[in-house]
């Protein structure tokens, strides 16, 4: 595989993953900024920011919010997501860097930055022990003493626990069992908003699609390819039901929102109708 190739798949993962946390998180108020740029005058880095604008998480942004980055006091956590990629010397040591020139350039202190590694692969135990980091209290979280490391929390999406607050990356899991039950977690949910349902839609038809063999289709989709592909295959699984499933769950005022009074009363005798007037006239009494 070229070089370039290379570089955009791993650009297209963090850039899926940072439009999904900007339509959880916006509405709660953090902002979800990629590509951000580390140093005054760098590349940008293939490195995500959550931003928070209060002293504190508020308890609507920490039940988005995973494990680790949930309880962290810093106001900017800088999240490198690495889903092709394995835990390793070259991973920590890039991210060492980006806390470094991040926090220099943004001229914060120690304690307003969270620097984070996002691994979509479990980490390997000898590279764990090799870098001396070790696991916490948390599962699927993990912490280093070392001076040079401390800074730098790892978080292993497989292993995270399957608290709902965990539900929104673990879908970028690399363990397939992990991100299945993951996406049917958040399928049951009554998400944010329609276009968070077509972004999560989109994400499920196209793992399922490379999950069964489907390895040489296109892998570096935009976050708009995404949330179309999500749509369309909305449509065409709406367009199969039929009007009874279609109105299930619906309350009666949703069912007739938008119909005009004529087409309300459509069908019913007229009998029926004076009967219904003469309730709504007691209700009012």
């Amino acid at each position: 595989m070229e070089p370039d190739t290379i570089k955009k798949q791993k650009t297209s993962w963090h850039r899926l993953l940072a439009r999904l946390l900007e339509l959880v998180l916006s509405p709660v108020n953090i902002e979800v900024l990629p590509d951000v740029s580390v140093m005054t005058d760098p590349p940008e880095a293939d490195i995500l920011l959550l931003r928070r604008q209060v002293a504190q998480w508020t308890a609507a942004q920490r039940a988005l919010l995973p494990d680790g980055i949930r309880d962290s006091k810093a106001s900017h956590i800088l999240i490198e997501f690495k889903y092709t990629e394995s835990f390793n010397e070259d991973a920590l040591a890039q991210a060492i860097g980006y806390n470094f020139f991040y926090k220099r350039a943004k001229k914060l202190a120690k304690k307003e930055l969270q620097t984070v590694i996002l691994s979509a692969k479990t980490p390997q135990p000898k590279a764990l022990k090799r870098l001396d980091y070790f696991e916490t209290r948390t599962v699927g979280v993990y912490h280093s003493k070392k001076p040079m490391s401390e800074p730098v929390l790892l978080l292993s999406l497989n292993d995270l626990s399957n608290e709902p607050h965990n539900a929104w990356i673990k879908c970028f899991a690399s363990k397939k069992k992990v991100k299945e039950e993951t996406l049917k977690h958040l399928k049951t949910l009554d998400l944010i908003s329609d276009e968070l349902t077509d972004f999560i839609s989109g994400l499920r038809k196209i793992w399922s699609i490379f999950s069964t063999g489907g390895a040489k289709m296109k892998m570096n989709f935009t976050p708009e390819e995404v949330a179309e592909f999500g749509r369309d295959f909305g449509d065409i699984w709406l367009a199969r039901l039929t009007p009874s499933e279609r109105l299930a769950g619906l309350a009666p005022s949703e069912r007739l929102a938008g119909l005009k009074p004529s087409e309300r009363l459509a069908g019913l005798k007229p009998e029926e109708i004076e009967d219904y007037l003469k309730q709504l006239k007691q209700q009012a009494h």
